[in-house]
C-alpha cells in the first residue's frame, strides 16, 4: 500500500506542476517575499537545524545534546533507541560491547549496522565504507556529540553507499565563538557487575582575527552488567579547528582518535541463562581497536553560490580474540581452539561539490554537483592457537591451556577504489519543492589471498570484480503552511559486494558465481508539522530488495553444501512511522514546563523467495514506541520516559534449494541460538537540579534505569552464539559545570 500511495502522490505532484504549461497558461507568480527568502542550501545535512529539518523532504529526527543527557544516555544504542523506524540491537555476539554497533532501519539487519550510510560530522566511521561497512567498532564518543541527525529518507542522491537504511550523521560539538568549556562525569551501576563511569571534557574559543580551536575529550571505563565486562576502556578524543578569512570563506579540520577495548561476554545456552543470566562461559573473548584520522574542508558560501571540498584519511585497526568450540570425533567430547583476527584498514577521499541558485522565471533552481574519490585498502589476518580437547562445552575462568605460540592461517588483502557522482535541482515553485537527482557509483574491487607457510589456500587466489550503477532519485514536498509539509520520495540505493563476499568459495574451492551488488527501491510519503505548542510527524514507507545478500549456513544432510552468501534473498519492508511532541504550557498556564512526547513505529519485513517465503525476517520488531514526560520548575527538571518494543525472531538460515527445505524455528533452542525472543517494555525516571549561573552552571542529575527490572534477552546466531540478557534495573548519578 505505501508504494502505491507514494507513486499516486508523485504522480498527482507532477500534473500539478505540468497543467499550467499544458494549458498555456502562465503560472501565477508566487508572493515576493517567498522568492526573496530563498537561499543556496549546499549541504542537505548541514547543521542539523530545526528549520532545516522541517524542510527535508522524507522522514528525518534529530536527537540534541540535551535529550542525550535527560535520557542518561552512555552510549549510542541509548541515543538512537526513540528515533522511530530505528531498531537498536542489544550488544551481542562478536558486536558484544560499547565499542560495537548494532542499528538496523525499517526492519534492514541490524548486526552492526551494515546497512546505513553512518557518519561522522559527514565522514564515514566505517572502517571500509565498501569493503567492510560492518561497526564491530563504532569510533564515536557519545559525550562529543552535540546532535544525532537521522535521514531516514530523502538523502540517497548525496550520500552512500549503503544507503538503503538512511543516513546517520554523529555531530560533534560546535566551535564556540568566545573561549569556555565544560566538564562532565556519569556514573550508573547496579546489583550487577560494577561502577562504569562516562566523563566528557570540552574546551575551545574563537580569536578576533577568526581562528577557532576546539579540544574534546570523551572517555568510558568500567564493567558493565555480566561477568566478563570487566575491562571497558574507550577514549575518544578530538582537535577541531576553524579559520574564518573572510566572510564567505573559512577553512575546518579536525584530528581525531579513538581506542576502545572491551570483553565479549559471549552468549549462553538455555541451561546455562535458566541457571545465571549474568554469568559467561567464554573467559578469552575480547575486542581492541584504534581509529586516527584527519579532516580538512574549504567552504565558500554566499546568498547564490556554495562551494565546498572536503578531503580525509583514516586509518583503523580491530582485532579480536574468539575461542571456537566444536564437538569432538568422541561422543561427549569437545575441541577448543583460540583464535585471533586481526585486521588493519585504510582510506582516503576526496570530495568537491558546488551549488548554484538560478532564477528562472517565477521558479528558483538550486543545482547542485558533486563528486567523490574513495581508495580504501585492507589487511585481514587469522591467526590460531594451539587446539585441545574436554569433556566440558566450555572453558572454565581458572584455567588457560592456550599456551602456545598463534600460528598464521590466513592471510588476505583487498582494496576499492570508488567513483561516486550526483547532480541534483531543488526547485522552488510557489509552494512546492521539488528536487529530481541522479547518483552514479562506479566501483572496482579485488580480493587476495597469500597462500605460504603455514596459510594454506584452496583454489584460486586472486579476484576483481567492477561495478557500475546509475541511482536516480525524485524528492517532492508541498509547503501548506508555514507549519505543515507534505512530502513524498521515490530513491534507489545500492551497496557492492564487501571483501569476504568477493572472497566466497563454493564446495569445490571455486569463486562463488552469481553474487551481485545490493539495488534497492525506497518509496516514501509523509508529513510533518511544527509550531512552538507542538510538533508531529507521520511516514509510510517501503523498501523492495531484489536480490539482498543473505547468509545461509550448511544444509543437514547434503554432502555439497557451504557456508556462504547468497544473492536470492529478495525482501519487502513496509510500514508507518510517527512522531509526536507537544508543549502542554502553551494551552494552559498551570501547565507551564510541561511537555510530552512519543513516537510509535509499525514495520512489516519479510522474505520474498525462498523456503521462509512470507516469514518476518529474523531481529526486527513489527512494533516499537517510545513515550515521556519532561517538566521543568524553577531549577528542577523531571524526566519519565518507557520503550517497548514487540517479539522478534531467530528462525535460522533459509534454504533456496526447493529439494532441502529448512524450518523456520520458533520454538527456542537448547544451544540458545534459534527461537523467538519475547517483546519487553523498561520504564526510566531522572531527577535534575540547576545551580545556574554563580556556581559554574553546576547540574546535578541522578536517575534510575529499567525501573522494575524487567528481565529481556536477545540472541546471537554468530560465533559467540546463544542468549544474551539485557539490561537490568541500573541506576546512575550525573555532574556537569561550565567554565
Amino acid at each position: 500500500m505505501p508504494s502505491r500511495l507514494t507513486v499516486l502522490s508523485l504522480a498527482l505532484l507532477a500534473s500539478g506542476l505540468l497543467s499550467p504549461i499544458v494549458s498555456g497558461q502562465a503560472a501565477p507568480p508566487p508572493p515576493a517575499a517567498e522568492l526573496e527568502g530563498v537561499k543556496v542550501v549546499g549541504d542537505w545535512l548541514g547543521e542539523a537545524s530545526r528549520n532545516t529539518v522541517a524542510n527535508h523532504p522524507g522522514a528525518r529526527t534529530v536527537v540534541r545534546r540535551e535529550d542525550l543527557a535527560e535520557g542518561g544516555a552512555v552510549n549510542l544504542r541509548d541515543a538512537l533507541r526513540r528515533v522511530p523506524g530505528v531498531q537498536v540491537q542489544e550488544s551481542n555476539g562478536t558486536g558484544g560491547s560499547d565499542v560495537s554497533l548494532n542499528v538496523g532501519v525499517r526492519g534492514l539487519t541490524s548486526r552492526l549496522s551494515p546497512r546505513s550510510t553512518i557518519l561522522l560530522d559527514g565522514v564515514p566511521i566505517a572502517v571500509a565504507p565498501y569493503g567492510q561497512p560492518q561497526l564491530s567498532m563504532a569510533p564515536v564518543g557519545l559525550g562529543n556529540l552535540q546532535a544525532v541527525d537521522v535521514v531516514r529518507g530523502g538523502g540517497s542522491v548525496r550520500y552512500g553507499p549503503q544507503n538503503v537504511g538512511g543516513i546517520i550523521n554523529f555531530v560533534t560539538r560546535d566551535i564556540p565563538e568566545t573561549f569556555g568549556g565544560s566538564a562532565g562525569v556519569q556514573l550508573q551501576g547496579g546489583e550487577h557487575g560494577g561502577i562504569r563511569t562516562q566523563s566528557n571534557l570540552f574546551v575551545g574559543g574563537t580569536t578576533a582575527q577568526g581562528l577557532g580551536v576546539a579540544l574534546l575529550y570523551n572517555g568510558t571505563h568500567g564493567p558493565g552488567y555480566r561477568e566478563r565486562e570487566d575491562n571497558e576502556s574507550i577514549d575518544d578524543i578530538m582537535l577541531k579547528a576553524r579559520y574564518k578569512f573572510s566572510d564567505t570563506d573559512e577553512l575546518t579540520g579536525s584530528l581525531h582518535y579513538y581506542d576502545g577495548q572491551a570483553g565479549m561476554p559471549g552468549g549462553l545456552t538455555q541451561a546455562d541463562y535458566d541457571a545465571d543470566p549474568f554469568q559467561s562461559r567464554r573467559p578469552f573473548d575480547d575486542f581492541h581497536g584504534t581509529r586516527k584520522d584527519a579532516v580538512l574542508k574549504y567552504s565558500h558560501r554566499d546568498d547564490r553560490r556554495t562551494f565546498e571540498v572536503q578531503t580525509y584519511y583514516t586509518d583503523s585497526f580491530r582485532g579480536s580474540h574468539i575461542e571456537t568450540i566444536a564437538p569432538g570425533t568422541v561422543a561427549g567430547t569437545y575441541t577448543h581452539q583460540l583464535m585471533a583476527y586481526p585486521r588493519d584498514y585504510h582510506t582516503f577521499a576526496i570530495e568537491p561539490r558546488y551549488s548554484q541558485l538560478f532564477d528562472w522565471g517565477q521558479w528558483t533552481h538550486e543545482i547542485s554537483v558533486g563528486y567523490r574519490y574513495l581508495n580504501e585498502a585492507m589487511h585481514e589476518r587469522t591467526l590460531r592457537n594451539n587446539k585441545y580437547t574436554s569433556t566440558l562445552d566450555y572453558t572454565p575462568y581458572d584455567s588457560f591451556p592456550y599456551g602456545g605460540p598463534y600460528v598464521l592461517s590466513g592471510d588476505n588483502t583487498g582494496g576499492n577504489e570508488a567513483h561516486a557522482v550526483y547532480i541534483d535541482d531543488t526547485i522552488n515553485a510557489g509552494d512546492w519543492t521539488i528536487t529530481p537527482g541522479l547518483r552514479y557509483e562506479r566501483i572496482n574491487s579485488w580480493w587476495q589471498a597469500h597462500p605460504g607457510g603455514t596459510v594454506v589456500v584452496k583454489g584460486p587466489t586472486f579476484r576483481r570484480e567492477h561495478y557500475s550503477q546509475p541511482l536516480p532519485s525524485l524528492n517532492v514536498i508541498y509547503h501548506l503552511t508555514e507549519a505543515l509539509k507534505l512530502y513524498a520520495n521515490a530513491e534507489t540505493s545500492f551497496g557492492s559486494l564487501q571483501y569476504f563476499q568477493i572472497g566466497q568459495k563454493d564446495s569445490t574451492s571455486q569463486f562463488a558465481s552469481g553474487l551481485q551488488p545490493e539495488k534497492a527501491r525506497t518509496y516514501e510519503i509523509g508529513t510533518r508539522y511544527d509550531t512552538a505548542a507542538w510538533s508531529g510527524e507521520v511516514s509510510l514507507f517501503r523498501i523492495n530488495f531484489d536480490h539482498e545478500l543473505q547468509f545461509v549456513g550448511k544444509l543437514p544432510g547434503v554432502v555439497d553444501s557451504y557456508d556462504g552468501w547468497t544473492s536470492l534473498g529478495a525482501t519487502t519492508h513496509k510500514g508507518i512511522e510517527s512522531a509526536a511532541h507537544v508543549d502542554l504550557g502553551a494551552f494552559d498556564d498551570s501547565l507551564r514546563g510541561l511537555s510530552l512526547w512519543g513516537t510509535a513505529t509499525y514495520t512489516h519485513a519479510f522474505y520474498r523467495f525462498g523456503s521462509f517465503e512470507g516469514k518476518d525476517l529474523p531481529f526486527y520488531s513489527r512494533r516499537t514506541a517510545n513515550a515521556g514526560l519532561r517538566y521543568t520548575r524553577a531549577a528542577w527538571t523531571f524526566n519519565v520516559d518507557a520503550f517497548s518494543q514487540s517479539r522478534q525472531h531467530s528462525p535460522g538460515t533459509p534454504s533456496f534449494d526447493p529439494n532441502h527445505p529448512t524450518q523456520y524455528q520458533t520454538i527456542g533452542t537448547p544451544e540458545g541460538d534459534l527461537g523467538d525472543i519475547p517483546g519487553w517494555t523498561t520504564w526510566n525516571a531522572r531527577t535534575e537540579y540547576a545551580f545556574g549561573p554563580s556556581a559554574s552552571n553546576l547540574r546535578l542529575g541522578v536517575g534510575v534505569k529499567n525501573i522494575f527490572d524487567r528481565r529481556y534477552f536477545t540472541r546471537s546466531t554468530d560465533n559467540n552464539d546463544g542468549i544474551y540478557v539485557g539490561q537490568p534495573r541500573t541506576y546512575y548519578v550525573q555532574a556537569s559545570v561550565d567554565f
